[in-house]
């Protein structure tokens, strides 16, 4: 599953590639990618004749801010934005509505000509002037798409954006932060962190490279955790996210980016997918167990 840094490689991607690019029409081959409005028609008359502004990821969300009359200074100025990071980016007004996308477990965006021939899971296309193309493929059919119209909030219609903890590059984000959840939390460590209320945008592959910088053993339970692990726990997050993010993600099976690439940080991974090959640190082979029904990885003498 795309997780924060392939989330957010594919944002950097649509914001070099999209922008001020106005859409001209689309096609949706599964009516079910289409979360809202009900109506596929509806959802592309809806997207239809406006430019592409900017491009925000909170958490795994990636929304596109549309406009229909935004000036050349006004999108160069919007697409400095990194993040959403709270809802007043997102204010309803009468000129801005949004198209929202959700990648889940399999789903990818591509950047393409019109002409090149559909990926067998190819499940949205949104056509932009020059011949270009937004494709959504995606093989689970795990992903969504929103369109938000004009004056609405974003929350009602993308629900999971109010259910969303701190972006790790939220100023949010603290050691206190993370303390006042950690201890009324009586679940395992690995698994609370998976949890998009919690940590936004972490997952599987990152929790476990977090645990291994830091130095926690993935089934040591939250309100056991101490101040001394914490910190590190915090400033571990931030580092495995973003050195993955200079190394344009992970690709152990369907990530690709905007144009196509596959992403590198699988090729320096500290545990993850390791299971039973030497630990970068101390040789011990890394060991792999099941929390909560998904895979763990850690080093059995560094994390004890």
């Amino acid at each position: 599953m795309p997780e924060l840094p392939e989330v957010e490689t594919v944002r950097r991607g649509l914001n070099q590639l999209t922008l001020n690019s106005e859409i001209t029409g689309g096609d949706v081959l599964l009516h079910r990618t289409v979360a809202y409005p009900f109506s596929a028609d509806e959802f592309i008359a809806g997207v239809k004749g406006n430019l592409i502004a900017t491009w925000h990821r909170r958490g795994k969300y990636l929304i596109a801010q549309l406009s229909p009359s935004l000036s050349n200074n006004d999108l160069s100025n919007l697409s400095n934005l990194s993040n959403l990071s709270d809802s007043s980016n997102l204010s309803p007004n009468s000129t801005t509505s949004y198209l929202g996308a959700h990648l889940r477990m399999t789903g990818q965006l591509l950047w393409l000509t019109q002409d090149e021939p559909l990926q067998k899971h190819t499940r949205v296309r949104i056509f932009f002037k020059n011949n270009q193309e937004l494709r959504f493929v995606d093989q689970r059919t795990f992903g969504q798409m929103w369109w938000v119209p004009q004056s609405v909030k974003i929350e009602r219609v993308i629900t999971g954006l109010g259910k969303l903890a701190a972006d790790p590059f939220e100023s949010e984000f603290t050691v206190k932060f993370l303390a006042d959840k950690f201890k009324k939390i009586r679940r395992p460590i690995k698994t609370a962190l998976l949890d998009q209320s919690v940590v936004a945008g972490l997952g599987n592959i990152y929790a476990d490279e977090a645990l291994f910088l830091s130095k926690i053993q993935p089934e040591t339970l939250c309100l056991d955790l101490k101040p001394k692990q914490i910190k590190p726990l915090q400033e571990a997050i931030i580092q495995v996210l973003s050195k993955s993010i200079e190394q344009g993600g992970t690709t152990f099976s369907n990530f690709l980016n905007v144009e196509g690439v596959n992403g590198n940080y699988g090729g320096v991974a500290w545990v993850y997918n390791r299971t039973a090959e030497p630990c970068r640190i101390c040789s011990t082979p890394i060991k792999r167990i099941k929390l909560g029904g998904r895979s763990s990885h850690f080093c059995p003498q560094c994390q004890k």
